[in-house]
């Protein structure tokens, strides 16, 4: 589902901003930009991205700045500096020459300059609390945006019943002038009517023109997709699923139709079922 969230933090460690984006996707996939230091946090961004999302392609940005440079005392290996000067000087020895090893190159030898590493402890813990409170933010985005997509389907589904009532309406109507056309026809062939053999054509046509399972199953369906709206848990895949089934049944009833008004019900079902089903497609 589509949503995004910002949330930043200062304090006298440094300032962090956390940006999330998301769109619809089958599974959930997510990516992220850390800054280096802060590399340690992917498995536990991951983790909490997880538990609070199932499906969706995720891309979580962190940027973060110290508000002051960190100082770094130098500290010396002497006894490794020691080593590296007698080293230069038998080498020295043994070539016949008397040069020895400036001092910054002594300093730039491996082992000899040692830097303490800041802790970032403190630094990750902070990261991790703004990125739960980015998430809540992006949850919520999301849940705003799921209210008015299950509006927006509520509503189709009600004119998808109002489609639905009037074909109903109009079947009795359509049935009877079949009569009257098969009862035409016949006459104008010049034969007597049998009229147990007319009722029972009749009948055979009624019954491959019946559309009553139908309507039945497209008003269940509709039925449970307002159930399934209303739940708090991810309904995307049953609501795809169920889309499925209400275009199955609105192309039998387009099938069937023997009649112009019938037809145009059945194409306006289609019409607003797409709609649904595009909707849905951006629904975890």
């Amino acid at each position: 589902m589509t949503a995004f969230a910002r949330c930043e933090r200062r304090d006298g460690q440094g300032e962090w901003i956390w940006e999330i984006r998301s769109v619809n996707h089958r599974f959930l996939e997510t990516s992220m930009r850390l800054p280096e230091e802060l590399r340690m946090l992917e498995s536990a961004v991951r983790e909490k991205v997880g538990s609070r999302l199932s499906r969706g392609k995720v891309d979580c940005s962190l940027r973060y700045r110290p508000l002051q440079a960190v100082r770094q005392e130098i500290q010396l290996n002497l006894e490794m500096a020691r080593e590296v000067v007698a080293a230069t000087d038998r080498i020295a020895g043994l070539m016949g020459k008397g040069e020895s090893p400036t001092v910054m190159q002594v300093l730039q030898w491996p082992g000899v300059v040692e830097q303490e590493r800041p802790d970032l402890g403190p630094v990750a813990e902070a990261a991790l609390v703004l990125l739960d409170e980015t998430l809540t933010e992006l949850s919520g985005s999301r849940l705003r945006e799921g209210e008015k997509l299950a509006a927006l389907i509520l509503s189709r589904c009600a004119l998808v019943r109002d489609q639905v009532a009037q074909a109903k309406e109009r079947m009795p109507e359509v049935l009877e002038a079949l009569r009257d056309r098969l009862r035409q026809r016949l006459s104008e062939l010049r034969e007597e009517l049998d009229a147990s053999r007319l009722e029972q054509e009749m009948l055979l046509l009624t019954q491959r023109l019946d559309v009553d399972e139908e309507m039945d199953r497209l008003t269940a369906h509709l039925d449970e997709i307002a159930s399934v709206v209303s739940r708090d848990e991810p309904v995307g895949r049953r609501l795809d699923f169920l889309m499925q089934e209400l275009n199955r049944e609105a192309n039998t009833l387009t099938s069937k139709s023997p009649d112009v008004k019938m037809t145009r019900c059945a194409v306006e079902m289609k019409v607003l079922i797409e709609q649904m089903r595009e909707q849905v497609q951006n629904i975890e």
